[in-house]
């Protein structure tokens, strides 16, 4: 698809589509209770090892992570599976991925989650830049790739807060090419060249949406997704779930389950 091969898990019926979307430095494997309970319910789940992650092919070009191309990696995957519309859940860098889709596709998507990440366009906060430093330090390439990995990963397990998923991402990102590649989002897409702007533009979504943020979050700010409602011109819900820190959906699975459902039916 797009010129790459992408892993791909489809799983359930002939029920709704879902479309899943993880970010940094996750694989599809990020959703594995939401498609469980969703395939429950009755939805057709899709998700994939995004480009530069999991099993899908990782491009050492840092063009190769453009946003447009990112979004078309999306598109691609429904063609694909043979779907035209879909609710999209997305959290991270996926959920960068899953409001420029909405946002220039809107025939593609149906119900839009965005989980951790509001809108793209956002004012940037010193609060937020000190949360988001790995941000500016991933640019320096080779550099961080070499401090990332050293030690058995030892800034990457302080910059992930010792997860208890990160033996799973150790193991990905040790694979040849990986570090390179997941930083290369970074590198496209918020690079200090450009101000730190996507090179794609993200206007407004038709909605219904459905913000979630973890109150806990160490990397990202709650106000950037609570500013997301003035970019939805539909429906717009909001949640913080508690006892949550960045990855929601690993942290506090049962609700986030329970929330999705709730707002897909």
């Amino acid at each position: 698809m797009n010129g790459i091969q992408l892993n791909l898990v489809d799983s359930g019926g002939d029920g709704p589509a879902v479309m899943f979307l993880h970010g940094f430095p996750d694989g599809w494997e990020l959703w594995r209770h939401q498609m469980q309970a969703l395939v429950s319910a009755g939805y057709r789940v899709i998700a994939y090892d995004q480009r530069g992650f999991g099993d899908s092919d990782k491009p050492q070009e840092v063009d190769a992570y453009l946003m447009q191309t990112l979004v078309a990696d999306a598109v691609g995957v429904m063609e694909h599976a043979g779907v035209r519309k879909a609710h999209v859940i997305c959290h991270d860098w996926g959920a960068n991925v899953g409001w420029a889709l909405a946002s220039a596709h809107p025939d593609r998507v149906d119900r839009l989650v965005p989980i951790s990440s509001g809108h793209p366009k956002f004012n940037r906060t010193i609060e937020g830049n000190e949360k988001s430093w790995y941000v500016f330090f991933f640019q320096f390439a080779g550099v961080a790739e070499e401090a990332m990995a050293a030690n058995n990963f030892s800034l990457f397990r302080q910059l992930v807060r010792n997860h208890p998923e990160s033996k799973h991402w150790i193991a990905d990102l040790a694979r040849p090419g990986a570090l390179t590649a997941a930083m290369n989002w970074y590198r496209a897409n918020y690079s200090p060249l450009n101000g730190f702007k996507l090179p794609m533009e993200v206007g407004r979504v038709k909605g219904p949406v459905l913000g979630i943020f973890g109150k806990n979050d160490v990397l990202l700010q709650e106000i950037r997704m609570l500013g997301s409602d003035k970019w939805v011109e539909g429906e717009w819900r909001y949640e913080r779930v508690e006892e949550a820190g960045h990855w929601v959906p690993l942290d506090q699975p049962d609700h986030v389950n329970w929330l999705i459902l709730d707002f897909l039916q």
